[in-house]
């Protein structure tokens, strides 16, 4: 939320608690209730004063989250005490901002503004009334909202700085995720070469089919197809086939086979060895990626006309002109590729700003954020994101099954999200490590 600051005990918020996404019943609690504490500094971060007041209305949101999501209160000095640390570390990490010269101007400020109201239901104008209604300071609302989005996007630069996923990681993630997998869900396709043993077979017949068994696999593990070993040389019924049983559930083989393949890559051969029907030969076709996230996923297929600020056109400007553009074709004076071709400043303006079909993370938060809340055929209003001003409009959606490439890609996704949830804690201690803190009176929330 932008208004509620994000419960996170012991830490930091990640970057996602920040995106705008707040109700009116979460922002009545910012407004005051009940009669005011006077107001004295309860600690200095770096000789800027944190008052009892901003404790006391941090006090109440959090206690509203609290209530809200059902989890246990923790006792009211711990929770003070929680809450006057939370404050500090973010007041040290919204100094560290102002020293690396990241601000929020007016566009962005109106931008999420109008996302909040919009998510209420509301006009701009309906939603600042709302909250003057309920006693809320709009000039404060605006400050807090201000310091948010600041502390979004150092929060996400200092991350993104710290963090590189290679692909090392994302084989560690996929060989966790498929330790704690069940074998036996595991989807296998083999193929299988069954030199079959007759019942009262002599020692010698044994050992002739052996090696007979032996010669192919030899065969198989140097190059040769296996398909013709199978038609050639096998005695099972999928002979005809290749060999080949088709994917199956690893329930849905002989446990033998699924206790031979385990350790056996895609291509490997294993055999020859022995059961009461036979001696077998198997060469592992594929393996399901047991164990990869969603591997079916809603992909989206978007357009956008991208507007990069420059001394030339600034943030404002671009907002402006890309409303302009949406009133044009929502009134059907131009088509949305068009505008795209004429005037966006993105490689994908030759498509007519056509992004192909994205799966979820592909794109920024902000940006992924914005277009997940269109249905097909609507526009967004200008969307600010760290690379320009946005328009985007939906075309389509679709349930689509993840191929092992884009299913590398959504594990890439979630080892960084998790690498930089760990960055961004660490960050954060050693902001708050270096600040000067001087604590005066306690607070009386």
């Amino acid at each position: 939320m932008l208004l509620c600051a994000p419960l996170v005990w012991g830490g930091v918020a990640t970057a996602q608690a920040l995106r705008p996404s707040t109700q009116l019943n979460s922002m009545r609690s910012v407004a005051p209730s009940g009669p005011q504490t006077a107001d004295y500094i309860v600690v200095l971060v770096n000789s800027e004063p944190v008052t009892n007041n901003e404790v006391r209305q941090r006090m109440l949101r959090v206690e509203q989250q609290l209530s809200q999501q059902g989890a246990p209160m923790p006792q009211r000095s711990e929770l003070v005490r929680q809450v006057l640390e939370q404050l500090v570390g973010e007041r040290a990490q919204l100094q560290h901002a102002t020293e690396l010269g990241l601000r929020v101007d007016e566009a962005t400020l109106l931008q999420a503004e109008q996302s909040i109201a919009e998510q209420n239901q509301l006009s701009l104008e309906e939603f600042r009334r709302r909250m003057a209604a309920q006693g809320m300071d709009i000039n404060r609302l605006r400050s807090d909202l201000r310091n948010q989005i600041l502390l979004q996007r150092v929060r996400e630069r200092e991350a993104e700085s710290r963090v590189s996923v290679t692909e090392a990681d994302i084989d560690a993630f996929i060989l966790e995720k498929q330790a704690n997998i069940d074998p036996s869900q595991q989807g296998l396709n083999l193929a299988h070469v069954l030199v079959l043993v007759p019942e009262g077979a002599t020692e010698e017949s044994v050992r002739e089919l052996q090696a007979r068994a032996q010669a192919v696999a030899d065969r198989a593990r140097s190059g040769y197809d296996f398909a013709a070993l199978a038609r050639d040389y096998s005695d099972a019924p999928e002979r005809t086939n290749g060999g080949v049983f088709g994917m199956r559930p690893a329930d849905r083989l002989p446990a033998l086979f699924v206790e031979a393949v385990q350790p056996v890559p895609a291509g490997g051969i294993v055999g020859p060895f022995r059961s009461p029907a036979g001696f077998h030969v198997l060469k592992v076709l594929e393996k399901s990626q047991a164990g990869l996230p969603d591997v079916v996923v809603t992909q989206t297929r978007a357009r956008h006309i991208l507007l990069r600020t420059s001394p030339q056109l600034s943030q404002e400007a671009a907002v402006a002109r890309l409303n302009q553009f949406r009133e044009q074709v929502t009134g059907g004076q131009a088509s949305f590729p068009a505008l795209a071709r004429e005037h966006s400043q993105d490689g994908s303006a030759r498509q007519g700003g056509d992004l192909g079909w994205a799966s979820p993370g592909q794109f920024v938060p902000e940006f992924e954020e914005a277009m997940n809340a269109l249905r097909p055929g609507e526009i967004s209003q200008p969307l600010v994101s760290r690379f320009g001003v946005h328009l985007i409009r939906v075309d389509e959606r679709r349930d689509n099954t993840l191929s092992p490439r884009e299913q590398r890609e959504v594990v890439r996704g979630l080892v960084r999200e998790q690498k930089a949830g760990d960055a961004l804690q660490s960050w954060a201690q050693d902001v708050r490590s270096r600040a000067f803190v001087e604590y005066r009176e306690a607070p009386q929330p």
